[in-house]
């Protein structure tokens, strides 16, 4: 049994993992899930993205040969960009079952790669976190506007109340986000369902007037379509990516189902409902072409709108939700691996492991979404500037993905660079067609990336310069433990404990307790928590003990970037020197330090104080690390940058 089986709860475990292949029933359960918490961005692109294609700004004439042209775009799109690179290649480049950037960043980093590669492969990935926290403003408020658009259908004045209507929904799920349940996750998938299975009959409907239609998965209909068209049929393709634009959430979400459940829920239902609600709405504008103002709600008769419209809006929410933990849980990670400052991580279910709130992303996400609602206005506008952070996350993930395919899957230089350089080239494509949205807003995920990556490489930079410091400032190990030997302190009874940043030397703390007080403990730990490049370490790798001399030891201990640390647990019972810890005996020293920006250690002074301010705000090591208020003592330094 995988070691991941070996923690005695989820909670040391960060969330539940499936480290065997489900089959039965439970593999049947998972996929439902998949469709509520990985499917639901992708799920709700029917709203706007054909639509866009023919009423967007950038939009081509609405005739038959161009619905055939527009279709076969999309129909391939889902099957070449979806279906073969993530479901048949990305997928299977999971960090021990996790996926995302950050997991393929640290998946592809190691193995003996040198200095600068590493490097390179760092900073190219913290581009793609980056663009990916820019595309998480926009999503969220463009499925809820497409949604309630619908209201339009029932009277002038329902229309007028989309936007209020839209801010209000959204900042009520934002305001919900630290009153989850593990019941609130699990009717996700239950909902979509209904919703995936609402679309493929609407579509079912329409073809079924107009079959001919299905021709369109021919695809010598894109090629007359981009011979027909030029640069305006280039240009459509920033609209046709909008249908697989939740390609990325598919892959950061992969460890909360794991990828036969994701690919048994897109081949046996999301696959066939998306294009066949497509066909549809393409069935209709050959019959109606007025019906382009909203192709997905005409499609429906008038009976089924009300209902179309509340599970639409309903499917929107949850589409946003997905979005939204998908940011909690990439936070996590980048706090793990040091990219980010520590935050406060409230588990808000018991049952569920990888539901997680934290409260600073939650409010900067719900100003940020609400902005783009106050903007944009409606979901047409909205969907001329969105897809490029997501596009070029997409040519990130694309890069990285030779290395992992080269390291992983064992594939040769030559046919991971033509795979490589196969799926980069339609990426870019939509990369080059999507960069014209910038002007038209797309400027404004692009910013908040810009702000996202500023923030991350300082806060990295400045950890990187501060141990430096910190280690340039340390006293070698071995010359104080020869002073202790050499001229013995008064010694006082119980266990200190000092968390330890710099482990080649002597804590600054140790120092700091002994000028001020005087004396030692008899017992005294060096205490280390290093985070891994995979995503779990099971309890039996969790801790590495040193023995010193004169009562001082060392403990490392390990934790993967998707786990939270907790110290009092992974110390409970530990022996050491004989005796195994008692809390109520030991005392945790922590230094905090004051960082005084001078711009003398490769730094501008500007980025130095944007450091300062940050670390000011991070969460204390004694809530990060769950460390009992009552036994910690905190001893503080100031430092010059």
């Amino acid at each position: 049994m995988s070691d991941i089986l070996e923690e005695p709860s989820a909670f040391d475990s960060g969330t539940a993992r499936y480290p065997r292949e489900p089959r039965g029933k439970e593999l049947l359960l998972l996929s439902l899930g998949a469709l509520g918490i990985v499917y639901g961005d992708i799920g709700t692109s029917p709203l706007y993205a054909l639509r866009v294609c023919f009423a967007g700004s950038h939009a081509v004439p609405l005739d038959s040969a161009n619905v055939f042209g527009v279709l076969s775009l999309i129909f391939w799109t889902l099957v070449l960009v979806v279906g073969i690179k993530y479901h048949g290649w990305i997928l299977h480049l999971d960090n021990n079952g996790e996926g995302g950037i950050l997991a393929l960043m640290e998946l592809v980093r190691p193995g003996g790669r040198g200095r600068a590669a590493r490097a390179v492969i760092g900073l190219v990935g913290l581009v793609g976190v980056a663009l990916f926290y820019g595309d998480g403003i926009m999503t969220p408020a463009i499925s809820v506007l497409a949604a309630v658009e619908g209201l339009a259908f029932f009277s002038p004045a329902a229309a007028r109340l989309e936007v209020p209507i839209s801010i209000a929904l959204l900042v009520l799920l934002f305001y919900l986000q630290n009153r989850r349940t593990g019941r609130f996750g699990r009717t996700l998938g239950t909902v979509m369902g209904l919703w995936f299975l609402s679309i493929a009959a609407l579509g079912v409907a329409a073809v079924v007037q107009r079959p001919e239609v299905l021709r369109a998965i021919h695809p010598i209909h894109a090629l007359r379509f981009f011979d027909r068209n030029g640069v305006a049929g280039f240009l459509v393709l920033g609209a046709v990516f909008l249908v697989a634009t939740g390609s990325e959430a598919l892959y950061a979400d992969m460890g909360r189902s794991g990828k036969r459940p994701l690919h048994l829920a897109w081949v046996a239902l999301v696959a066939p409902a998306l294009a066949l609600n497509y066909f549809g709405q393409g069935a209709l504008l050959l019959n109606d072409p007025e019906a382009v103002r909203n192709p997905f709600y005409l499609l429906a008769p008038q009976w089924a709108l009300a209902p179309l419209v509340a599970l639409a809006t309903i499917a929107a929410l949850l589409a946003a939700q997905a979005v939204i933990s998908g940011a909690f849980s990439l936070t996590r990670q980048a706090v793990q691996l040091g990219y980010l400052p520590r935050v406060t991580i409230l588990h808000t279910s018991s049952a569920e492991m990888g539901q997680i709130y934290i409260k600073g992303i939650s409010w900067a996400g719900m100003l940020g979404t609400v902005v783009v609602i106050v903007m944009f206005r409606n979901s047409t506008r909205l969907a001329d500037a969105y897809g490029v952070s997501i596009a070029l996350t997409m040519a990130v993930t694309t890069i990285l993905a030779y290395a992992a395919s080269r390291s992983v899957l064992g594939w040769s230089r030559v046919k991971a660079g033509a795979i490589t350089a196969f799926f980069l080239a339609i990426t870019l494509a939509f990369v080059f067609a999507s960069l014209v949205k910038i002007p038209r807003g797309g400027w404004v995920s692009l910013a908040a990336a810009a702000v996202t990556f500023t923030l991350m490489t300082t806060w990295r930079k400045g950890r990187q310069i501060l141990g430096k410091r910190l280690e340039a400032d340390t006293l070698p190990l071995d010359i104080f433990l020869d002073g202790v030997a050499r001229k013995p302190r008064l010694r006082v009874s119980g266990t200190a404990v000092f968390m330890d940043r710099v482990s080649t030397g002597t804590p600054h703390a140790l120092l700091l307790n002994l000028r001020h007080n005087k004396c030692m403990h008899e017992r005294v730990v060096f205490l280390s928590v290093t985070t891994d490049s995979a995503p779990f370490v099971s309890r039996r790798r969790r801790v590495e003990i040193e023995t010193l001399k004169e009562g001082f030891h060392r403990v490392n201990l390990r934790y993967g970037f998707m786990q939270d640390p907790d110290v009092p647990r992974a110390l409970d019972g530990l022996k050491i020197g004989g005796r195994k810890f008692d809390m109520m005996d030991t005392t945790f020293f922590l230094g905090r330090e004051t960082l005084i920006p001078k711009g003398a250690l490769g730094m501008s002074v500007w980025r130095e104080r944007l450091f300062a301010l940050m670390s000011r705000n991070a969460t204390s090591a004694m809530a990060f690390f769950r460390l009992p208020p009552n036994r910690v003592v905190e001893l503080g330094a100031q430092i010059e940058l």
